[in-house]
């Protein structure tokens, strides 16, 4: 994959993440909060955002997303289920609540 690939990627990536949690923020505000790991004042920040503003932030050369843990149990519990994936994901998910959420520096 050459660099220029590299970049439409993570711009289509970034596209697809800002329209999916525009679209949470609007839906449920508290439960898009929770589920991106962001802040309000971000989901405020991402709300607030119109097409052409979305369009130009995808558009940049990082992408905008990251894992929400660091620690790799999570990851395991996530990917290394045996019997009850709804009870490993359940974990998971109480796990990653207990995190600060992204804050605006």
């Amino acid at each position: 994959m050459n660099t220029n690939d590299m970049m439409a990627e993570i711009r289509d990536a970034n596209l697809s993440y800002l329209m999916l949690a525009q679209q949470m923020i609007r839906s449920d505000k508290a439960t898009a909060i929770f589920r991106l790991g962001i802040s309000d004042e971000i989901a405020e920040m991402i709300q607030g955002l119109s097409n052409a503003q979305i369009l130009k932030l995808a558009g940049t050369n990082m992408m905008l997303t990251r894992f929400r843990f660091d620690d790799g149990a999570i990851l395991g519990m996530l990917t290394n289920y045996n019997k009850d994936k709804g009870l490993a994901q359940s974990h998971a998910a109480i796990l990653m609540a207990c995190q600060p959420v992204e804050q605006i520096s």
